[in-house]
């Protein structure tokens, strides 16, 4: 059969054998009027008073968006907020956007206008996030560990706060939108070294669309909800990046109505799981490098068989990345199971260890082979992956290997989350 997996910004076609399971989301249709769903949402919002009602003229505000990472539509989301605020007699003087970019680089000039829109970028005051950078941090709560937590000045000192976002599903913080904007969007580096840290990686219920007792989404959410946010912002969307749901209003009613919606659609079982799962990082911009491609892989280890293999493909047009502490940390590990003991050793503490260590946890269950235009063989090696340049020729080395071998492809990577319903 022929499947075009969500690689880059054009996909990848691949040929695989005809008894291959396609498990993927159930398709919802964009929104036929986007611009009016959003001025919709904004003025008849759940759990609060529409927007219009909760800034004056004289209020100042802070609009949390998403980095480069998401591939959530700012330039088409922000607009319609943006002019509600301005109807509401708020000007653009007094407006601030924050890119949330939690341990991720700042966005050049270029990406900036692409991700907001030339209009936005030259209208508004925009500040990137620096988790490093004590001035621009002010403490607001303390964390399960007892220590400060703090977040970005310009949102705290706002008189009107608004987290914007996207809901999918997330690995380890069950769905990702709503406090993810402040922890880890706009926090400070040691709050996120501790909420990701190897403990609370390693806890059972820090899982895909896991939200109840999962320590680290419980955590966001009570950081959240320490800065008094006026206002959130969420959307969904279908493989074609079109918005298929608008949820705005109370941080937490608005995101538990969008996490349910997404739920519905996401989930996905199996009967049993596979021997060898076919999968992609969602394309772009969520496969820009293979830290974010980690992802897809943990996508894949929810139903792979133990001692199967995982066959990802991610374009990686970022690298590894130079940025980071994930390639060195891959890089100066042995083997995946060197790399896991280094990170669970006591008092080790290194950002980006969460990424490296959830690929560590996949690999003690299944061998991963990446497809990736954008690394070379070495890097890959390096990075303590098997290098595949053709998907369609791994698959078929592995079925003479094991001719019983079953196989199963998610075309939308994480953007599924399948689950085996009966263990055999």
């Amino acid at each position: 059969m022929r499947v075009k997996l969500a690689y880059g910004r054009t996909g990848l076609w691949v040929d695989l054998p005809d008894d291959a399971v396609v498990i993927e989301p159930r398709f919802v249709p964009g929104l036929p009027d986007e611009q009016a769903a959003l001025r919709e949402a904004l003025r008849s919002p759940i759990g609060t008073a529409p927007l219009r009602e909760l800034v004056r003229p004289d209020d100042t505000v802070a609009v949390v968006f998403s980095d480069l990472t998401r591939p959530m539509p700012n330039d088409r989301v922000l607009p319609p907020l943006l002019k509600e605020l301005a109807q509401a007699g708020v000007p653009d003087e007094r407006i601030v956007l924050i890119n949330g970019l939690g341990t991720h680089r700042p966005q050049t000039e270029e990406e900036l206008t692409g991700m907001l829109g030339a209009e936005v970028v030259r209208r508004y005051r925009i500040l990137q996030h620096d988790a490093w950078d004590g001035a621009s941090l002010v403490e607001v709560a303390r964390n399960h560990l007892g220590r400060t937590v703090r977040v970005h000045r310009a949102y705290v000192e706002a008189s009107v706060r608004i987290l914007t976002g996207f809901i999918e599903p997330h690995f380890f913080a069950g769905f990702s939108g709503g406090p993810k904007a402040v922890l880890p969007g706009i926090a400070d580096i040691d709050a996120i070294l501790d909420n990701h840290g190897a403990d609370m990686i390693a806890h059972p219920q820090a899982a895909w669309a896991v939200t109840e007792g999962n320590p680290i989404w419980e955590e966001m959410l009570e950081v959240a909800q320490a800065t008094a946010p006026t206002f959130i912002l969420n959307v969904t969307l279908n493989r074609e990046r079109e918005i298929t749901g608008v949820f705005a209003g109370d941080l937490v009613e608005a995101h538990r109505a969008g996490v349910a919606f997404v739920r519905r659609t996401a989930l996905q079982s199996v009967p049993e799981p596979f021997d060898i799962v076919v999968t992609s990082n969602s394309g772009y911009p969520l496969d820009l490098n293979l830290y974010q491609a980690v992802k897809g892989m943990s996508a894949a280890a929810q139903i792979v068989r133990p001692g199967g293999h995982i066959i990802i493909a991610a374009e990686c047009w970022d690298g590894i990345p130079d940025h980071g502490e994930y390639g060195r940390l891959l890089r100066e590990a042995r083997s995946p199971e060197d790399l896991l003991e280094r990170i669970m050793s006591p008092g080790f503490r290194c950002q980006d260890q969460w990424e490296a260590q959830v690929q560590a946890q996949i690999q003690r269950k299944a061998t991963v082979h990446v497809y990736a235009d954008g690394l070379s063989d070495d890097q890959l090696r390096e990075a303590l992956v098997v290098p595949c340049r053709s998907i369609e020729e791994t698959v078929a080395r592995l079925r003479r290997e094991n001719p019983a071998a079953t196989v199963a492809v998610l075309p939308e990577g994480p953007q599924t989350v399948p689950y085996v319903s009966r263990i055999p």
